[in-house]
């Protein structure tokens, strides 16, 4: 009786050694050193405080930037043997900012329907396309209006929608609940999830919400330009302990730091439970 071993999706993301350094007199390295893989279908958080490196990662991969060194490898393509970058990113790549970048004068629709000019489709086609995302996003019956008449929320899905369209492998999104309140937020999140799980997406996100980042599957943790962990999640509780090692209090128990004297008696059962995630 031969075993069925299980088999990890493709890779679909890889930086190898990745460095960013920014300025001539002082520099700053916004990346350093980093090597990250990610296979289709993850849904990733890549969190840390501001100016660890998480944009400045998000730009390389989304070949917006280009690094110091080190390489990019998108679906097997290095980055730096890519000619047509423009053509790249329209096939390839999705993106969703905070602000929704919506052009005012357009309708939903004409705004989805808009990056898909870059493809070989006709217009029917394209505005069928347009049309299905649109309803996928739950805003099939706000097509015609323009981007001020729908709220914060709803022009969000239109930004997922037009970030969709062109059907991409990757969808990068850097704070794209930023913007919006805690309700609207967990919408937001929801949506990217079915997504995810409906379309087979890779959807990488950056974020400082850790209710975003508890709505993926994986969080990695970046500080001063490098992975300081990179962390499955199983469950909430999974990403709640993970911040708590994460955090000083963490650094302190693990490390057997003096603490508190309110803390010393819990401390070795936080230590044991900290040591396992």
């Amino acid at each position: 009786m031969t075993m069925q071993t299980a088999t990890l999706p493709a890779i679909i993301v890889e930086t190898q050694n990745l460095t960013k350094i920014y300025g001539n007199g002082y520099q700053v390295r916004a990346l350093d050193g980093v090597s990250l893989c990610v296979h289709a279908g993850e849904f990733v958080a890549v969190v840390g405080p501001s100016g660890s490196g998480k944009s400045t990662l998000l730009n390389m991969i989304g070949a917006l930037d280009r690094p110091t060194s080190g390489e990019v490898i998108i679906d097997g393509a290095p980055l730096s043997k890519v000619r047509d970058l423009d053509r790249f990113r329209s096939e390839t790549i999705g993106f969703i900012f905070q602000t929704h970048n919506l052009i005012p004068t357009l309708t939903a629709l004409e705004n989805v329907e808009t990056p898909t000019y870059e493809l070989p489709l006709r217009g029917r086609e394209r505005r069928r396309r347009a049309e299905d995302i649109l309803r996928l996003v739950g805003l099939g019956e706000r097509m015609t209006f323009l981007p001020a008449q729908l709220s914060g929320g709803e022009r969000q899905r239109v930004a997922i929608a037009r970030a969709l369209v062109n059907r991409p492998a990757i969808v990068l999104a850097d704070e794209p609940t930023g913007m919006l309140d805690s309700h609207t937020t967990q919408d937001i999140m929801d949506l990217l999830t079915q997504l995810n799980r409906s379309q087979g997406t890779t959807i990488i996100v950056v974020t400082h919400n850790h209710e975003v980042a508890r709505a993926t599957r994986r969080v990695v943790t970046f500080r001063d330009g490098q992975i300081q962990a990179d962390v499955p999640l199983k469950n909430a509780f999974d990403s709640d302990l993970y911040d708590l090692k994460a955090s000083s209090l963490g650094h302190a128990l693990l490390s057997g730091d003096a603490l508190p004297s309110d803390l010393q008696e819990i401390a070795p059962q936080l230590r044991d439970i900290l040591a396992r995630v």
